[in-house]
């Protein structure tokens, strides 16, 4: 069976569709409003290079925004109510109203949507009331791409514009967005992130990557760098494969190892483990450091603190490492550093699935420079760096020997450095 690509929707046609659900569901007078004082908005899905699990550890991480992106078509009320409504369920109106509203009273997706007004709201943006709002995406659910950012991203960008906060057209503004972003689906979604998501889908330029350092003492503008990421000018494709395994990141499982990772700083008095990166990676043998400093973990916190903790100091380096590779067009070893990741997040921080390592290990055997899994894990995509016109046999490779396994199809796109979110209409 040949493997489904996901193409991008162009914003027209994506300010088209998210109008058309607007009209059909507030009804045409909704529809006359929207065009009058209303807009649309759009915020891209991520996939992140490397540096996996690192954001909420200070760490540091090299996301792209893809080309695939969430609509939303939005018009601003003058009481404090809120509706919602998705292409993905067309026929369920969401609805709450933000007086009185407190973190974990929406429930499902709207969590995510309704979440952003109730945290700027908290953030001291009063102007903020309710809304109508109509959204479509073509980043696929449940993929570890992030829809769930861009969601959450392109509706901050609509209330900052709707309700005159200013918040969208500097990037120190929009890392207020950013917080909202996070605060919804941390507060009101129950969804354990970091970061990373949402400072993609917000910061990120047309061919670069975003190389985001997440310590907490930067400032916005300290925090950022772009990092040219010309794919075509090297002869390369990057393919993502979704492998519709499924992907929830509110099941426990992200929140522990993040815990895990919180009590680790805690033993080793630091205020994070990127301290630790940082002193490893400055040190004279940084090997005996690490290997010294992974002791003294094991016997503080045992064996699988000690694998966490391996994880994350070396997948920080490994970052950097990429980023210089990059430059000096070292393909093979930005591709050996990408497998090393992978390896770290199967045998180290154990967040992969079947789907994942299978996928991974036929787009090494079809002369992938390099894959990993991308994303929270449990589920999710990978990404390969291949050979320009390599995507499509690959990604065909994988769902054949999904097949022979019993596995779900899996679907496939082109990763493009894109644009970040933007008002479009």
């Amino acid at each position: 069976m040949p493997v489904s690509f996901i193409e991008a929707v162009k914003n027209d046609d994506g300010a088209r569709q998210a109008t058309s659900l607007f009209s059909e569901t507030f009804g045409e007078y909704c529809r006359m409003r929207l065009q009058d004082n209303g807009g649309v908005w759009a915020s891209p899905g991520r996939v992140n290079i490397i540096g996996e699990h690192t954001d909420y550890n200070e760490g540091l991480c090299l996301p792209i925004a893809l080309p695939h992106r969430t609509f939303v078509a939005l018009h601003p009320r003058r009481d404090t109510k809120v509706r919602v409504v998705s292409s993905v369920n067309p026929m369920s109106i969401e609805q709450a109203d933000l007086d009185h509203l407190h973190a974990g009273d929406v429930k499902g997706w709207a969590a995510y949507a309704i979440g952003v007004a109730w945290a700027l709201r908290k953030a001291g943006y009063l102007k903020v009331r309710g809304f109508d709002a109509a959204f479509v995406s073509c980043v696929p659910l449940g993929s570890g791409l992030s829809s769930s950012a861009a969601m959450t991203c392109s509706i901050a960008l609509a209330l900052s514009d709707a309700f005159d906060l200013g918040l969208s057209d500097s990037d120190v503004g929009r890392v207020q967005l950013i917080h909202a972003a996070i605060m919804a689906e941390n507060e009101m979604a129950g969804a354990s992130t970091g970061g990373l998501d949402q400072n993609a889908s917000l910061r990120c330029v047309e061919g670069n990557a975003l190389l985001l350092d997440c310590k907490k003492d930067l400032t916005p503008l300290q925090s950022v760098s772009q990092q040219p990421f010309d794919l075509a000018a090297n002869n390369l494709e990057l393919l993502v494969v979704d492998t519709c395994a499924p992907h929830q990141l509110n099941d426990g499982q992200y929140a522990a190892r993040r815990m895990m990772c919180q009590e680790a700083a805690q033993a080793l008095n630091v205020s994070s483990l990127r301290a630790v990166a940082d002193s490893i990676s400055n040190s004279e043998d940084s090997q005996q450091t690490l290997q010294d400093t992974l002791n003294r973990v094991q016997k503080l916190g045992g064996e699988t603190m000690m694998r966490r903790v391996r994880h994350v100091v070396t997948e920080i380096n490994r970052v950097r490492e990429f980023v210089e590779a990059f430059h000096k067009t070292d393909i093979t070893l930005a591709g050996e550093l990408m497998n090393q990741s992978h390896n770290s997040l199967r045998d180290d921080y154990e967040v992969t699935v079947p789907e994942l390592d299978t996928a991974v290990d036929v787009a090494r055997n079809e002369g992938a420079y390099g894959a990993r899994m991308t994303g929270g894990g449990f589920g999710g995509s990978i990404i390969a760096l291949v050979d320009t016109n390599r995507a499509k046999p690959i990604a065909q490779a994988i769902a054949d020997e999904f097949a022979k396994r019993g596995f779900a199809a899996p679907r496939a796109l082109s990763a493009v450095p894109s644009s970040s979110g933007e008002r479009i209409l």
